[in-house]
């Protein structure tokens, strides 16, 4: 395994939102491809945010082998909460993980998208993944990138 050599950690505040399926079309004029994203409301809106923050980590894109840990954040709906003296509480019918939309695989996608060219210069590079999605006090997303070691066979 490789060695970890330079590492960013930063935090993205905001509702992650997932990227869409990607759609190619000739373009008739030039015949050229022309490829779009279906994404969701919100999604231009949450890669704005991502770029903003890896903006202020890195001066400029990291190089090789990457490994990327992305933690997601969602606030859990009113309805996981009691109500009169459990105000505030979490119940103990409610689900421990979001397992509803969006799922992680197009949060990877939107995410991964808007720091190409800020964090690294191909997402290629990401050779090692960790993702995991979770309910937290304040949504958003830790994001680490980590700079692999190249090592010779």
């Amino acid at each position: 395994m490789g060695e970890i050599m330079l590492k960013q950690v930063f935090w993205v505040p905001g509702i992650p939102k997932p990227g869409g399926s990607k759609r190619v079309f000739l373009n008739r004029k030039t015949g050229k491809p022309i490829v779009t994203d279906a994404a969701g409301k919100g999604n231009k809106e949450w890669r704005a945010q991502v770029a903003y923050m890896a903006s202020k980590v890195f001066l400029t894109p990291m190089l090789g082998p990457l490994e990327l840990t992305i933690d997601f954040r969602f606030l859990r709906p009113l309805g996981h909460y009691g109500s009169g003296k459990n105000l505030g509480l979490v119940k103990v019918s409610a689900p421990p993980f979001p397992e509803v939309r969006p799922d992680l695989t197009k949060l990877i996608r939107s995410t991964e998208d808007a720091l190409t060219g800020i964090a690294w210069r191909d997402d290629a590079q990401v050779v090692r993944q960790h993702v995991n999605k979770d309910y937290g006090a304040t949504p958003g997303a830790w994001i680490t990138v980590s700079e692999m070691e190249r090592k010779e066979r």
